[in-house]
């Protein structure tokens, strides 16, 4: 079964249909790591016990492709430098990646007199099974004591923990990665204008390159790249919509995390409040070899937290008051000048490790939303997020945009 494991700007329905795909595709258990062999660049699983659930007895033994992130997992697992693992890949030098990953497993390398003894830990290999005759997934390879919290279990929990709380929502959009699922939300009915901190601010994808940017890389490219709220009288007005967001990762890379944000009407950027955010690790019994599964009812009780959780913030959060809060607090440092852009971006790019491209990309739709203040720093880096292939680091630059905007 051939599963599509990255999506981009993608629609509720869309990423549903997706998570209801993988869903019927995976396969977890509990193996010794002695069960791996690593030839060509794929893992070999022999030996491993059948899993067991209700779709009955499943053999587990096969071939799978590693992902990067399952690939950054068999470097931290086993004390491998990650970045020399990637370069291996990248220069397809797969011959020295197995003698490595098989060296550090099983305690020895062919043709060489060196012999220690195997690792003797246990994983949770986190798997998609592959086509008839075709090699799987290796989505992730994780501690026996991670606890289970699939993608699909989450978004269902947080949308009932929404529909508790009673206040009328748009997803706006939702981005899938083999690490992480992230989902964005706001509440058409909870807007205040803000004057301040959006003064003078222009919509920078009305800039054709920038729209452009914007438009490739949502999956498919076909789609539109955010869910605008309803046409208002005048779109060019400085209106703020509350909202938050929320993610998990099924591979060990996050927790179940909800925070708040702003949600600008002119150009889709959202502002996050990363500080006030919501979190719930992972950490479940230690797993046993064989089917992996908590009982049903510890399951149900692990996502009736989250839809508490989500129904208590969600009902603060999409409040009139709790917007109002925030927009004056940003006003705080909002207006403060910017007179030297290029300066200005360049040692807030340093002291916050943006990339050169970040930087640059950044000083674009910093002139092109015209804002020349501290705001404009703010909406040029969650404009410019919207144009990352990668959600994740698009999320993180959103998280630091408030505090851009002070260093500002």
């Amino acid at each position: 079964m051939s599963v599509l494991t990255r999506v981009r700007n993608a629609t509720l329905d869309d990423m549903v249909a997706l998570l209801q795909t993988q869903q019927a595709a995976k396969l977890d258990v509990v193996a010794p790591v002695t069960a791996l062999t690593c030839r060509d660049g794929f893992i070999e699983l022999t030996g491993a016990d059948p899993v067991i659930d209700d779709a009955g007895v499943t053999p587990v033994d096969g071939r799978y492709l590693p992902t990067i992130s399952a690939d950054d997992d068999l470097a931290e697992k086993l004390n491998i430098s990650r970045r020399y693992l990637r370069h291996l890949r990248d220069i397809g030098r797969v011959d020295l990646f197995d003698v490595n990953i098989n060296g550090k497993i099983h305690g020895r390398v062919p043709g060489s007199d060196s012999h220690h003894e195997p690792d003797q830990r246990r994983f949770l290999l986190r798997t998609f099974r592959g086509d008839p005759g075709g090699p799987g997934v290796l989505r992730a390879v994780l501690s026996d004591r991670f606890g289970i919290c699939d993608n699909f279990d989450v978004l269902t929990a947080v949308l009932d923990g929404i529909n508790q709380a009673g206040t009328p929502v748009t997803i706006r959009s939702c981005d899938l990665t083999d690490s992480a699922m992230h989902v964005k939300v706001y509440s058409p009915a909870v807007a205040q204008l803000a004057p301040a901190l959006l003064a003078n601010y222009r919509n920078p994808f009305a800039t054709s390159q920038l729209a452009h940017d914007r438009t490739a890389v949502t999956t498919p490219p076909s789609q539109p790249t955010h869910a605008a709220p309803p046409p208002p009288s005048d779109p060019d007005l400085p209106v703020m919509f509350a909202g938050f967001r929320f993610s998990n990762s099924e591979t060990g890379h996050g927790a179940v995390v909800l925070k708040p944000e702003l949600y600008v009407q002119i150009c889709g950027n959202g502002l996050t409040l990363p500080m006030l955010a919501v979190r719930d690790v992972h950490l479940g019994s230690r797993l046993k070899a064989g089917a992996v599964a908590w009982s049903q009812d510890t399951y149900d009780k692990q996502l009736a937290v989250v839809t508490a959780k989500t129904r208590d913030t969600v009902r603060h959060w999409l409040s009139p008051q709790f917007l109002a809060e925030q927009i004056a607090l940003l006003d705080t440092t909002a207006t403060t000048p910017v007179t030297e852009p290029d300066k200005t971006i360049t040692v807030i790019a340093k002291q916050m490790r943006f990339s050169d491209a970040e930087r640059t990309g950044i000083l674009s739709h910093f002139i092109a939303g015209g804002q020349l203040n501290a705001a404009g720093i703010a909406n040029a880096i969650t404009s410019f997020s919207q144009t990352l292939a990668d959600p994740t680091r698009a999320d993180t630059l959103d998280d630091l945009a408030v505090e851009a905007m002070a260093l500002a």
